[in-house]
């Protein structure tokens, strides 16, 4: 296991950003035995190090050598671009262009007559765009993203390639099932939202670390993290309610 997602997986449980507990409900209506709160890096530091994260990846996987800007979605995409931007600089001696979108176009001001979406305005043709956001659940937000590049393309007559999408961390699960009535089907898998992303845009997907690697590190390593408010390693019990939510909606 690389040290950067070490570190990922150290700082999720020093923040409570991991937790474990009983009763939680996803924002798609199912249960789960944990949670992933990246807005607990929410300080000069843990933005610092979010953007090491993101860094060493790159530099890791061949990644930041391809890349001319770093793009985040509004908004805690746009941190993350900037840390990340940061960190490859400094870390790194790499130093890229990053920017992201404005949820509607600006039309005045400098940019009266362009009316671009993008507020950094560092797109050129044929540069090579790496997006990064912290977490990947229906690819919504990506899509969305990936409508505005093409705008911003046909508006300026030039190409813009993607190169990939970069998340935190991947939950590793399928999307919900729901029923005639709208409510979810427990136990039933639904697509691989991120498999169907890749799909159809034929754009790579590339995870700091999967939520397994950060389960299974922090259990073998008996490191202490929230499990039902309490900050203590996680143990058998818990672990085996993991494993069987992943074996229910894992990918």
């Amino acid at each position: 296991m690389e040290e950067y997602k070490k570190r990922l997986a150290l700082i999720l449980a020093e923040t409570g950003a991991l937790f474990f507990a009983r009763g939680l409900i996803l924002k798609d209506g199912r249960t789960t035995p944990y949670f992933v709160n990246m807005g607990m890096f929410r300080t000069g530091r843990l933005s610092m190090e979010m953007g090491a994260f993101f860094a060493d990846m790159m530099v890791s996987r061949s990644i930041a050598r391809e890349t001319d800007i770093i793009l985040g979605p509004s908004y805690k995409g746009s941190a993350i671009a900037l840390a990340t931007a940061i960190a490859l600089y400094t870390r790194h001696g790499i130093d890229l262009s990053f920017d992201y979108d404005r949820k509607e176009a600006k039309t005045h001001g400098e940019v009266s007559a362009s009316g671009s979406i993008f507020v950094n305005r560092t797109f050129f043709d044929g540069c090579r765009v790496l997006v990064v956001d912290d977490v990947a659940t229906s690819m919504g937000t990506k899509y969305e993203l990936l409508q505005k590049v093409q705008s911003e393309e046909s508006s300026k007559g030039f190409r813009v390639h993607i190169k990939g999408i970069g998340i935190a961390i991947d939950r590793e699960q399928t999307a919900a099932v729901y029923d005639r009535k709208g409510k979810v089907v427990p136990g039933e898998k639904g697509e691989n939202a991120i498999g169907k992303f890749v799909s159809e845009t034929k754009i790579p997907v590339y995870a700091v670390a999967g939520i397994s690697e950060v389960v299974d590190y922090l259990f073998l390593e008996k490191v202490p993290l929230l499990i039902e408010g309490k900050r203590v390693p996680l143990g058998s019990e818990w672990m085996a309610e993991f494993k069987q939510y992943m074996e229910t909606y894992g990918v």
